[in-house]
């Protein structure tokens, strides 16, 4: 039997892996790649500094607890000789796509021809008209989800890789033009790339996340707790972002400067009446 190793996409999918019958070692890659400033070389001094100073300035998250949660964990795929192979489980959305990128990317640099790397990336089901994440399948299936595994070549990754370069630099007019959708094993990377060009200002100097969160304040009562709901509620059912609370938190906290709260409920300042009024214009 080979020796597995399985990197998912966050702690809910390592413990409904942990649940069925499917054998193997698990790393959980607990990054969100898609907030906060990159370096181009994952796992770096650099890229670990950067990263350190997003999520204590931003987050509020100490340096050793994000040490214990995410780099100890990352660290585990710098030498991965004891595996006969690889497989990554990840999901449609940007996300999830952002994470693949820069894994792929830091795959690419201890790769070894003696081991064979998969992908099972959930998204399009021939039997559902909605996108499917991991956790729609139930436990019975998710053994079939390891029998479709499509096989990735370092050529692939490193395609991934030169995905994820463009992404970390961040021009709209690069992101805009390169074809995301040149390999057949990455069929979300295009989608996630569109999506993610909708977080650039528009005439407002607002992004899509931003004008939907003054729209929401503008047209209904609601506290911060409320707002989130409905933000996710929004993504899910018109967009691919893939974000949780975490993201459309700091969403909310840096449009402070656009509303006060009267009795617990957000109302626009004339900033953010301004901003709204220039998005119905």
């Amino acid at each position: 039997m080979a020796n597995t190793l399985h990197i998912v996409n966050g702690d809910s999918t390592a413990t409904i892996l942990s649940k069925t019958t499917i054998k193997g070692d698990v790393v959980v890659w607990r990054e969100m790649l898609c907030e906060g400033p990159l370096d181009i070389d994952v796992g770096s001094d650099k890229f670990w500094k950067i990263r350190y100073g997003f999520y204590e300035n931003d987050l509020g998250i100490k340096k050793l607890d994000y040490f214990d949660k995410s780099i100890k964990e990352i660290i585990k795929l710098e030498d991965l000789k004891v595996y006969d192979e690889v497989v990554l489980w990840f999901e449609f959305d940007l996300f999830c796509q952002v994470n693949l990128m820069a894994l792929c990317s830091y795959l690419i640099k201890s790769y070894q021809k003696d081991i064979r790397y998969y992908l099972i990336c959930t998204g399009n089901d021939k039997n559902e008209s909605r996108l499917k994440h991991l956790s729609d399948y139930p436990l019975e299936l998710w053994q079939g989800l390891l029998s479709n595994k499509l096989k990735i070549n370092k050529k692939e990754l490193q395609y991934a890789h030169t995905c994820w370069g463009i992404y970390v630099n961040n021009n709209s007019q690069e992101l805009q033009y390169f074809d995301f959708d040149q390999n057949s094993k990455f069929p979300y990377f295009q989608a996630a790339i569109q999506q993610h060009l909708k977080r650039f200002p528009g005439e407002n100097g607002l992004n899509q996340i931003e004008n939907k969160i003054i729209e929401f304040i503008s047209s209904c009562l609601l506290n911060k707790n409320e707002l989130i709901l409905r933000l996710i509620h929004w993504q899910k059912e018109e967009s691919v972002y893939g974000f949780g609370d975490l993201q459309f938190t700091l969403y909310v906290q840096r449009l402070n400067y656009l509303y006060f709260i009267d009795k617990n409920i957000l109302k626009l300042n004339q900033k953010g009446l301004d901003k709204l009024s220039k998005i119905k214009a």
